[in-house]
């Protein structure tokens, strides 16, 4: 067998930088210019990792741009717990506040990626159905007018995917950057994880941008500060996980008599590359996906609540 086609067996998807370091720590690899901090929450039950890519030689080792990723794993995030969501928003508020320009009044352009006809891919969509949008009233009442004297400026898109639009995704955000001049862009978007019970139970947040379609390895022209000329948000939901991975795991556990070397030599020889082409949901992904795109819009519109004058 080809070594290339060895390394694509053998390759796994995952959009989460906490995966990434995660295998890098499994292989006993060592990154330099990238620092991690974890937090559990015990009470909330939610744990938070945030890496830091500082270095180019971080960046190049993690195969990600420089910035920094902030993950939440919440265990009940699949969960129809009401209170437990709002808990999540909150948090996602928190961190979002952290990442945002320092303005009194922002204008943010929120931007739901993904496909609405398509469930573990209208999270995007989804979000912006529930967000509370001001643009419009403050340009036709001012902030006055909303009973408020500072508010953030708050305006929605769906964009739609290229096979809906024949375009591409940043062309038309950079269109509408080009006419609205916000402040951020704020991108959401389904990921796709490395493990299984990271699906719909995990946020990711990144100042780093967002690549659409990196959910099913579909890469589009990736959506960050250097492409748009404004600072990019992006936020990531985990709904698929390759279909590799999940045979991947199932016989690493038939397996683990074997020694390391031999237990990953016979998984590139079985796992075949069209698997790679295959990625699978949960089966109630409909309902979570309503949940999850409630609980990330709510965190956002308390973000943008109100403004410090």
């Amino acid at each position: 067998m080809k070594e290339r086609e060895k390394r694509e067996m053998g390759r796994i998807r995952t959009d989460l930088a906490l995966e990434t370091k995660e295998k890098f720590e499994e292989d006993q690899v060592e990154i330099r210019g990238v620092v991690i901090e974890e937090n559990y929450n015990e009470e909330k039950d939610i744990k938070t990792t945030v890496v830091k890519i500082e270095t180019e030689n971080g960046a190049k080792t993690m195969g990600r741009p420089q910035g920094i990723y902030i993950t939440m794993e919440a265990p009940n995030l699949s969960v129809p717990d009401e209170d437990y969501h709002r808990e999540i928003s909150r948090e996602l508020a928190r961190h979002m506040k952290k990442l945002l320009p320092e303005k009194g009044e922002l204008k943010a352009l929120v931007v739901g990626l993904g496909n609405r006809e398509i469930t573990p891919d209208s999270l995007g969509p989804d979000v912006i159905s529930n967000l509370h949008i001001t643009r419009h009233l403050i340009q036709e009442y001012g902030t006055l007018g909303m009973g408020e004297t500072c508010v953030h400026s708050v305006s929605g898109l769906v964009p739609g995917v290229m096979a809906q639009t024949g375009m591409e995704t940043m062309e038309i955000i950079r269109g509408v950057v080009e006419e609205t001049k916000p402040d951020v862009v704020i991108a959401i978007d389904a990921l796709a994880a490395r493990s299984v019970k990271r699906l719909n139970r995990t946020i990711q947040l990144t100042d780093t941008g967002i690549q659409p379609g990196s959910g099913v390895g579909n890469h589009r022209n990736g959506l960050s500060e250097t492409t748009l000329g404004v600072k990019v948000i992006g936020i990531g939901v985990p709904t698929v996980v390759d279909a590799a991975t999940i045979v991947q795991d199932a016989m690493s556990h038939l397996l683990d008599a074997l020694e390391e070397q031999e237990k990953k030599e016979f998984l590139e020889e079985m796992i075949t590359p069209s698997l790679h082409s295959m990625f699978m949901t949960p089966k109630d992904v409909d309902e979570t996906i309503k949940r999850l795109s409630y609980t990330i819009s709510e965190g956002l519109n308390l973000t943008f609540a109100k403004a410090e004058a």
